[in-house]
């Protein structure tokens, strides 16, 4: 095999130590190996990264182990080469397998470029990618801080959750604060706080309201719940806040992404901070695809196609995208992925349908991005004028056009 890199090295990473194998292959392809290894400390990192100078390798590969490549990646990333790789893609042998042992194998691998590389964007990128998944996590929390409270309304024989559709709304906000912090319950007053939208079932929201009964427990959850989840809403909108003052430069793009049905400024703003701008690191809108875990799987063996379902990639990517397709499908205004779910759904059901739309949308902004084009699809025109339904011929006139072509008709009968 050829060797594409003849000084590199090879690192396995762990948590409180390194270690780092150069391979320095000389004219003769006969590769010489040199094996340390390093504390994760500053100043040791430090020491890697002028141990690796002094043999003159700029070309280091690693595993993307959890969180404990970042320290490293910074340290090497203005003057080394770094390449990433999930272990899985240099993953040894059971049974013979030790740090130095992983190290001078990673090394092997990366020398002849038969390592697969992972997706690192750019600095700046990587810091709106924190914030964006920062946010999710806060989110999370919000959703389940949401639901703790209205277990405590369940517990409490508070039924608003059967009469409005949302329980944190203007009517039902209003109504638990009172209800909460008044000892007695005023029907007349409780009745003042239902908004115009929730007039016609005022009935239903005093039954629901009646009779209920809040432990101090109860109370203190509640209160609590309340308190945290308003901290969380204004700590999620200084995080966007603060995602939108570093997305400034790139606003274009957001605005010509935000275009595509299903997806607003804020959902474009969340997919670049995973994707990035440059769409030039994707081989294809394929590789794009499959890197954002929306793409089947290819599981063939002996001509059995067994599983396809998708990968596990995209944790924070694909769910956005989900949201970003259960809303295009809805919008009455571009109906072009409403036809395109339909049309799957009837074939594959619901949730294949909703990936394949989240692939299509994903597709679309790969190309919109690398050439600079609106939203318009090749198949458009034919979705919005479909080609005429073929007319077939009743019994009656295909038993007359056998005949008119000479064959014998006279046993045919024709349907009742």
């Amino acid at each position: 095999m050829k060797i594409v890199h003849p000084i590199c090295c090879g690192v396995d990473v762990h948590k409180k130590i390194i270690v780092a194998t150069i391979a320095s292959t000389d004219k003769n392809n006969i590769t010489s190996y040199i094996t340390e290894s390093f504390s994760t400390l500053n100043s040791d990192l430090i020491r890697f990264r002028t141990w690796l100078s002094e043999h003159n390798c700029t070309e280091v590969c690693m595993e993307s182990t959890g969180k404990y490549w970042i320290p490293i990646f910074n340290i090497l990333e203005g003057d080394t080469h770094v390449v990433l790789t999930h272990p899985k893609y240099v993953r040894a042998i059971k049974g013979k397998k030790t740090d130095k042992k992983d190290s001078k194998w990673i090394a092997d691998l990366f020398k002849h470029d038969l390592v697969k590389c992972s997706f690192i964007p750019p600095k700046e990128v990587r810091a709106m990618r924190e914030l964006a998944r920062y946010r999710f996590k806060l989110v999370t929390m919000r959703s389940s801080e949401k639901n703790r409270y209205q277990n405590c309304m369940t517990v409490s024989n508070i039924a608003l959750a059967n009469v409005l559709s949302d329980l944190f709304g203007k009517t039902a906000t209003g109504i638990m604060k009172y209800v909460l912090s008044s000892a007695v319950f005023d029907e007349e007053h409780c009745k003042t706080l239902i908004q115009k939208s929730a007039k016609k079932k005022t009935e239903l929201i005093m039954e629901a309201v009646n009779g209920c009964n809040i432990e101090s427990d109860q109370r203190f959850k509640m209160n609590e719940a309340k308190a945290h989840m308003d901290y969380l809403d204004m700590t999620i909108l200084k995080t966007e806040a603060e995602l939108y003052t570093r997305m400034q430069p790139h606003y274009d793009s957001i605005l010509h992404a935000s275009a595509l049905p299903g997806i607003s400024e804020l959902s474009a703003a969340l997919i670049f901070s995973e994707t990035g701008f440059d769409m030039q690191v994707f081989e294809s809108a394929k590789h794009f695809v499959s890197w954002a875990g929306l793409a089947p799987a290819n599981n063939e063996s002996a001509g059995k196609k067994k599983s396809v379902r998708i990968s596990k990639a995209g944790q924070f990517l694909k769910p956005l995208l989900v949201q970003c397709a259960l809303a295009a499908i809805k919008d009455k205004k571009e109906p072009y992925f409403a036809v395109k779910y339909t049309k799957i759904k009837k074939r594959r059901g619901h949730k294949k349908a909703i990936i394949a739309v989240a692939r299509m949308m994903l597709t679309c902004i790969y190309n919109m991005m690398l050439t600079g084009e609106v939203f318009n699809p090749s198949d458009y025109e034919e979705m919005n004028s479909p080609k005429p339904q073929k007319q077939y011929l009743t019994d009656e006139s295909a038993i007359a056009y056998l005949a008119a072509q000479g064959y014998d008709v006279s046993g045919l009968k024709k349907a009742v």
